[in-house]
């Protein structure tokens, strides 16, 4: 098992869908995942925030965030 620690600077929904798909990823496959925003991205620590819009590639932050707080991953601001 690793330890993963995925760090959003940028309040960039392409960046956040990102970092939250690895998050999940990483976790799912029974590593030790841990999230932290900076800079910008501690805008994503909003839970009014629209994590439904659609990146680039047809999906959004909220096709992963969930999972990350329904399993307790830690996000630290």
């Amino acid at each position: 098992m690793a330890n993963f620690l995925f760090v959003l600077s940028k309040n960039d929904n392409e960046a956040a869908t990102r970092c939250f798909q690895f998050a999940k990823i990483a976790h799912s496959k029974g590593h030790k995942t841990n999230l932290f925003f900076i800079d910008g991205g501690v805008l994503w620590a909003d839970s009014t925030r629209n994590f439904s819009l659609k990146a680039g590639t047809g999906d959004c932050p909220n096709d992963y965030l969930p999972y990350l707080v329904e399993n307790h991953v830690p996000i630290g601001v």
